[in-house]
């Protein structure tokens, strides 16, 4: 029973379909899911993060959601371990594990095996004290010059990933870069499915999808998670939406300014799609379907193909 992988940029409905397929297999065997977005690890972010309500799960059993208090920093490292001993305890029932997101280090990390370095908390600290006083753009800098390659693809607001970079350059003497994963044979030969579509269609997609979460009542969801630590969290209040409402907030934000900040969200979350577009379509093991064509018949269609690749492993065209 290989597993499917079910990736992609955000937007392009990779929740739905994994239900979708699940339902099209119906009694040939037992599905389960396996989250690998990154926020949808937390109890509490909800509504920011698409996660689909228990109701709409379909009976379906899903992993790796709803692990993590507020407070707590998600690690790729703690995920993958996690992620692992599910997708091979969903094996050994002779169930289909699918593994469902667009966290770009989750799955990679998950799929190819990536072994962490070593930490060290007195060399991290003193970079995170260096952060302090100079700055995030300093930092980077800093980065920059010690090892170009890691930072051209660790954004500048991601002080975290830049600490620890530099962290592991102190520790190894090596680029952060040299021990990113490599690309070979998906662990346990996972059959990658990846969604997307026209650059104008996804755009239309992530402005409804976002007025539809700040309509749904985002900003009042992230009210309730900064009384109960949000603020502090090191990884949780950078999600998109959520750190927009926050740094809103902070500034005295009336209903003009949260207006601005769904706004904000909507370019940010653009942004986020083109990184992601960036890393996965560098990867040739996956094999991308078309989902612009949102019509009943369009979607089986797109389901049909991925059923045929996951079957076969032979690659499906994207158009």
């Amino acid at each position: 029973m290989r597993p499917m992988a079910i990736i992609g940029p955000t937007g392009t409905g990779k929740s739905e379909f994994a239900l979708h397929i699940a339902e099209r297999l119906g009694g040939k065997c037992a599905v389960e899911v396996v989250n690998a977005e990154a926020p949808r690890l937390y109890r509490g972010m909800d509504i920011g993060t698409g996660k689909l309500p228990y109701a709409q799960r379909r009976n379906i059993p899903h992993h790796q959601m709803d692990v993590l208090d507020i407070t707590e920093a998600a690690s790729v490292e703690r995920y993958q371990q996690a992620a692992k001993a599910d997708v091979e305890a969903i094996l050994a029932r002779g169930a289909l594990p699918i593994l469902v997101g667009g966290s770009m280090l989750y799955v990679q990390a998950l799929l190819d095996d990536w072994k962490f370095p070593d930490t060290d908390q007195a060399v991290r600290t003193r970079w995170e004290q260096r952060l302090s006083e100079v700055g995030p753009a300093e930092l980077h800098l800093e980065l920059e010059r010690r090892d170009p390659a890691a930072a051209a693809a660790i954004p500048i607001a991601d002080t975290r990933r830049t600490v620890r970079a530099l962290e592991v350059i102190e520790l190894t003497g090596k680029p952060f870069s040299a021990h990113a994963p490599r690309i070979g044979k998906p662990r346990w030969d996972t059959v990658i499915i990846g969604l997307d579509c026209d650059t104008r269609n996804l755009d239309e997609r992530l402005a409804l999808r976002t007025k539809q979460m700040f309509d749904q009542g985002l900003v009042e969801e992230v009210v309730s998670l900064l009384r109960r630590g949000l603020g502090k969290s090191v990884t949780a209040s950078r999600a998109l939406g959520y750190a927009q409402i926050i740094a809103t907030l902070r500034e005295g934000g009336d209903a003009s300014a949260l207006q601005e900040a769904q706004r904000r969200t909507s370019l940010a979350t653009r942004r986020h799609v083109r990184r992601q577009r960036s890393w996965f379509r560098r990867d040739p093991r996956v094999h991308w379907l078309d989902i612009s064509d949102g019509t009943l018949s369009g979607r089986q269609d797109t389901i049909d193909a991925a059923l045929r690749t996951w079957q076969a492993g032979r690659p499906a065209r994207f158009n």
